[in-house]
């Protein structure tokens, strides 16, 4: 069986292992470039102490020769033992025990056997809709996991002398989403990428492009001292010049690795790997929008939901539910899904949902006060509730530093914020008679905001010449609210990401949380989080016509009796009788842009909103 298996693993394809070959070649030239001066101070030494090559010409040869040998050999094995010593980058994963996953380890197996290749050493998985195998047997990410499979479900340990095979990393919304066939047929030519891996031309020259990668990485990394600049820029410099060589080689390598890969998973389920397929498509959707419009939200309260590969679940059925070109997805929910591979579905959600908050949000890797987790039966009340009254306090805070006068005059009227006051200052077309009061020097406004709408006094980017007859008092109005609001929640979150800086434990966070037996995979704290960002900072325009829809919430809360509630595939939502209310952003931008409150007003009357009324907020 294992001599089987090595023929598996060398069929990496012909164009691969010769680009392989080139790649290896760019590697020994480089070292044949470096012992260059020095056999040529050998021989000039050699020849002098034997009585040839003499004479003045001679003698001045080695001394200037062989000084620049040792210098050379001094800088080539520092390059060296850089590029060996430099840790690839690897990608933050949650790690899977077999004893967490039992079947999941079977299925792999099973699949590897039938592919006839080594099977993946382990298996992790990212909050991401994507698959790979993770090559972590540099010595920097210390011993690979040891192999304890049994013959009989699947022999997947690569023979002696082998490269060990790399691991399986499983989008996790994959998991969830897709059935056990599915999935089985989506991981068929990952898996059959363990082939290429084992064989020992390619191992090679993956280590060397990898350590060529993490070298000229550490040489990119800040340093104080000249001396370490100095020997860093040449050990950048050297990186650069080896991978400018071997690129092109390596990249035809990956593809040709792919392309058998491909070639060899074509007889495991293909007609079902062609379903599986448009359900890739589809996860990628639904996990795109439950981010973005769920759980992005949340985040930026300091909550993370705890159950993200079950919403998008959730969100994906509704998807179905909705869209007719979707219907016949529904169907397959009575399937085996992927998850129940899982020995804790729920724990490796968690800790797989808790990553998903770290890459694509920057926050903690632990939990605490200011960050804990959040279930889907509480999120309308904890984050969406607390979400737009935390928004209209911060709308009525700028409108009072803006001097913005109660909407009531008379004196027994309540006192409170009320929606009111928001719509009689935007819907005043008259100019204001006096400016307000300029920012703070210390408070500065983001460029988006800078960008989309002009500060107090400001022309929106026109020059002292030109005049300005076509910005309303209105637009002004809003323009300034906007531009106020844009700095007020800069300053709020610049507040928390200082304290976390200078927290003594900010620099303990390097750790993903364990989803079984094993350790968590660390996440080097030299690379900024977030690592994936999943969307630009809103612009001023947006983040008032966000304000103002919370206030609206919010009296619709206090006064007509309607609850917060949670939308899978459009975020937090507000139900009015148990109706969402999906006709209320065309009335918003209605008196932002054109101060007309007319179709606003006739909306709150529709629905029993009495704008009037104080609100609470937070």
């Amino acid at each position: 069986m294992s001599g089987s298996r090595m023929g598996a693993g060398e069929s990496g394809g012909p164009s691969a292992r010769s680009r392989a070959l080139s790649v290896l070649r760019v590697r020994s030239r480089a070292l044949a470039v470096a012992l260059l001066p020095a056999a040529c101070a050998v021989i000039l030494l050699v020849g002098g102490s034997a009585g040839h090559l003499t004479g003045a010409g001679w003698d001045l040869a080695r001394r200037v020769l062989t000084p620049l040998a040792v210098l050379v050999l001094l800088l080539a094995a520092g390059v060296a033992l850089v590029v060996a010593r430099a840790r690839p980058a690897m990608s933050p994963t949650v790690p899977v025990a077999e004893e967490a996953a039992p079947d999941l380890y079977r299925m792999v197996r099973d699949l590897a056997d039938r592919l006839d290749v080594p099977a993946p050493s382990a298996i992790a998985l990212t909050p991401d809709c994507d698959s790979w195998l993770e090559d972590r047997t540099h010595p920097a990410h210390g011993p690979p996991p040891a192999e304890e499979h049994d013959d009989v479900a699947g022999a997947g340990r690569p023979p002696r002398g082998a490269p060990a095979a790399p691991v399986l990393v499983i989008g996790s919304p994959f998991l969830w989403w897709m059935r056990v066939g599915e999935l089985r047929a989506v991981l068929a030519p990952v898996v059959a990428g363990t082939g290429p891996s084992a064989h020992p031309d390619i191992a090679a020259a993956r280590r060397f492009v990898q350590g060529l990668d993490a070298a000229v990485a550490v040489a990119s990394a800040p340093r104080r001292g000249p001396v370490a600049r100095g020997v860093l820029a040449v050990v950048g410099w050297a990186a650069r010049l080896l991978l400018s060589g071997c690129r092109v080689h390596a990249a035809e390598m990956e593809r040709g690795v792919a392309a058998a890969a491909a070639d060899r998973a074509q007889a495991v389920d293909y007609g079902l790997r062609i379903v599986a397929q448009e359900q890739v498509g589809l996860a990628y959707a639904g996990w795109d929008r439950l981010l973005t419009r769920v759980a992005l939200p949340a985040w930026r309260m300091g909550r993370w939901p705890s159950r993200l590969n079950a919403g998008v679940v959730a969100a994906l059925t509704e998807l179905s539910r909705r869209d007719r070109l979707a219907e016949g997805f529904a169907s397959r929910l009575g399937e085996r899904p992927a998850c129940d591979l899982l020995e804790e579905p729920g724990t490796v959600d968690e800790a797989t949902s808790l990553l998903a908050a770290r890459l694509f949000h920057g926050g903690p890797a632990q939990t605490g006060p200011a960050w804990s987790p959040v279930p889907w039966g509480d999120y309308p009340e904890e984050v969406v509730d607390r979400k737009w009254r935390t928004d209209a306090a911060r709308l009525h805070r700028v409108l009072d530093a803006l001097h913005v006068p109660p909407a009531h005059i008379d004196p027994a009227a309540p006192d409170g914020p009320t929606l009111t006051r928001v719509l009689v200052h935007l819907a005043t077309r008259e100019a204001p008679a006096e400016p307000p009061p300029p920012y703070p020097v210390a408070v500065p406004v983001p460029a988006p905001a800078l960008a989309s709408a002009p500060a107090d006094g400001e022309t929106g980017g026109r020059t002292g010449g030109e005049e300005d007859d076509d910005l309303s008092g209105t637009t002004a109005r809003s323009a300034a609210l906007a531009a106020r609001l844009s700095a007020e929640l800069a300053r709020e979150e610049r507040a928390p990401a200082s304290a976390a800086r200078s927290s003594p434990a900010a620099g303990q966070e390097g750790a993903v949380p364990s989803a079984g037996p094993d350790a968590a995979a660390p996440l080097r704290d030299d690379r900024p989080l977030p690592l994936f960002p999943l969307q630009s900072p809103r612009t001023a325009r947006e983040l008032l016509a966000d304000h103002i829809t919370a206030m609206v919430c919010c009296a619709a809360m206090d006064t007509a009796g309607a609850v917060p509630g949670l939308d899978w595939l459009d975020g937090p939502t507000l139900l009015v009788d148990g109706v969402r209310a999906a006709d209320l952003s065309p009335q918003v931008l209605a008196l932002i842009e054109d101060g007309d409150p007319a179709g606003l007003r006739l909306w709150l009357t529709r629905h029993g909103i009495r704008p009037e009324k104080p609100v609470r907020l937070v």
